[in-house]
């Protein structure tokens, strides 16, 4: 018993004396030559992963007394418009649950054709507001991400939808 004592009170003080293990770090894997995007992340075991679900752009104009349902895609503007807003949808929800947008580690980023592209995504748009984000002096991290081309999306106002993982 004293042995089990002696051990435990051991195992409290090691971190307050400096012996605490250093928890591994996330590990971003560049792309070679580097890019916009990384190739790959390994996340070692022990840190916490939060998933969000896809989120759309808010309304340009979150005060308009224009019902949801009478809403065009001017609305919610063109796909780097979106882009910006739901990253700081994003940023919010992130903010909210201890996490920054540099703990992003992946990201899957859908993109519907614009009409005004003749129902092409707006490829440069998405990832100019993704530079607003991403290797930044705020965040100078960058992710894993896959874009892909959609049919379309929840409603048909919106150009863009993107899930995130972030991890710390």
């Amino acid at each position: 018993m004293i042995l089990k004592t002696l051990a435990a009170a051991v195992l409290l003080a090691a971190p307050a004396c400096g012996y605490a293990q250093a928890k591994p770090a996330i590990t971003r894997h560049a792309n070679t030559p580097p890019g916009l995007i990384l190739q790959s992340v390994t996340v070692p075991p022990g840190m916490t992963t939060l998933y969000l679900s896809g989120q759309l752009a808010s309304p340009v104009d979150p005060a308009s007394k224009t019902p949801p349902a009478q809403m065009t895609m001017a609305d919610f503007g063109d796909t780097k418009t979106q882009t910006v807003s739901i990253f700081n949808k994003i940023k919010t929800i992130l903010t909210s649950k201890g996490y920054t947008m540099a703990d992003i580690v992946k990201l899957t980023v859908f993109v519907a054709g614009d009409p005004k592209l003749g129902g092409k995504m707006d490829f440069a748009g998405m990832n100019e507001g993704f530079k607003m984000f991403f290797g930044t002096p705020e965040n100078p991290n960058t992710v894993a991400r896959s874009t892909i081309q959609v049919a379309a999306l929840a409603g048909p106002n919106f150009l863009v939808e993107i899930e995130a993982a972030a991890v710390k």
